[in-house]
């Protein structure tokens, strides 16, 4: 069931460099967007009061931000250490009423540096997109956890459903340089069909996995906005753009003018997304 990255220390480098560059832009373009996934995923996997939990590839800690208001017990894990600094600046000791603060720490989702079964529940919110060994990080996830504890992770539909990939996805494979040679990560939409997640997380000693599509609703100001997101608020798209000349850039920009153009109301750019929420339970 694995799928191979051809450098997978040299992917994984590629995306630490990537998200070091890309925190504020993230927060300020992805946040409303991402955080649109949060309730359902803590629901799979039960998360309830005094619940320790952990959230992989927290980023700025918006999941764990909603545990802790749930009264859990998060610990959130990131592989960019200025994701886990923008994390502890956005989550102070929030909450003086609860008896838990947020702990978080930088480390490899493919090596989390925690004890087995620690955790009654984890999770993960579009991280599983963006590392070098996805297989080998949900292997982590089912050791951290309990018996009869529960895992869960979001990815994105395929782009006939998300709006915004699609449109970007389109722009890029048309006008993109083909002179440049980035490392190779995993196929982004892998983890988007459910027979190869239930197969890969039952191979790994899961069970009883289920699946969730959640309609989704990005809205922002311009088709630059939509441009800078990916631009500078990502490590894999935005990788692959910066390395293009300015004639590209030119080019996939005008593109993503064009094609966002229906979807522009009241001045404001309204793009269809859609996520999948993925859990199982280790027995």
């Amino acid at each position: 069931m694995t799928v191979p990255t051809n450098n997978p220390k040299e992917f994984r480098q590629f995306e630490y460099c990537g998200w070091q560059q890309s925190v504020d832009q993230y927060h300020s373009s992805f946040s409303s967007l991402t955080s649109q996934t949060i309730e359902s995923l803590l629901d799979s996997v039960n998360a309830a009061r005094d619940m320790e939990l952990l959230d992989i590839a927290t980023g700025p800690g918006y999941v764990a931000a909603q545990a802790h208001k749930r009264g859990c017990k998060v610990t959130g894990v990131d592989l960019s250490d200025a994701m886990v600094a923008k994390a502890r600046q956005l989550n102070p000791q929030i909450d003086l009423r609860s008896r838990y603060a947020i702990e978080f720490f930088q480390g490899e989702a493919e090596s989390l540096p925690f004890p087995e079964s620690q955790y009654q529940a984890a999770v993960m919110n579009f991280g599983i997109l963006h590392l070098a060994e996805p297989e080998k990080a949900l292997g982590e996830a089912f050791r951290v956890i309990a018996s009869q504890a529960r895992f869960g992770f979001t990815v994105w539909s395929k782009p006939e459903k998300s709006i915004a990939l699609k449109i970007m996805n389109k722009a890029i494979e048309t006008y993109k340089n083909t002179d440049i040679t980035l490392p190779e990560g995993p196929p982004f939409f892998l983890f988007s069909e459910q027979d190869y997640c239930f197969k890969c997380l039952q191979n790994l000693g899961f069970k009883n996995p289920s699946v969730q599509e959640i309609p989704l609703l990005w809205e922002l100001s311009s088709a630059d906005e939509l441009f800078d997101a990916f631009y500078k608020g990502t490590a894999r798209t935005g990788g692959i753009l910066r390395a293009q000349t300015s004639k590209s850039l030119d080019n996939i920009r005008a593109a993503i003018h064009q094609d966002t153009a229906s979807y522009r109301q009241n001045n404001r750019l309204l793009l269809p997304m859609s996520a999948i929420v993925v859990s199982a339970q280790k027995p």
